[in-house]
């Protein structure tokens, strides 16, 4: 098992799609990091050397920002949107598409569940 940024990453994969695994690497970063580290992509990870584990470690932690840091670095650029009340800010506090998305019709991950409105479906019959 090996463990990455504070991960870990599962055995039997392929290196290239394992290393996804890491919040803030993705298909790309993962192939350039890898390189960068001269591995194969297609190597287990469970078959990788202490030696090829600590170079990609060691790539990770100088050069990419992932994890908990990168999880603070959205929060706080979504923070301060919200504190000058830009307008992606005000969609953010609103729950709404951030960017330009229609909200007609749509849009139901970001405002959630429809709600249906009282008085739109016709009344049943009672007996009398």
């Amino acid at each position: 098992m090996a463990r990455i940024a504070g991960v870990v990453i599962p055995a039997e994969k392929q290196v290239h799609v394992a290393l996804t695994y890491i919040y803030g690497i993705g298909p790309k970063y993962s192939r350039d990091i890898l390189a960068a580290a001269k591995i194969e992509p297609t190597t287990r990870v469970k078959d990788l050397t202490e030696a090829e584990e600590r170079r990609i470690r060691d790539i990770i932690g100088n050069d990419y920002t992932t994890e908990g840091d990168l999880q603070r670095q959205v929060t706080n650029n979504i923070k301060r949107l919200k504190d000058i009340n830009a307008y992606r800010g005000l969609r953010h506090k609103a729950g709404l598409p951030t960017r330009g998305q229609r909200t007609r019709t749509n849009a139901r991950t970001r405002k959630g569940r429809a709600v249906a409105v009282g008085g739109a479906q016709p009344k049943a019959a009672s007996k009398t």
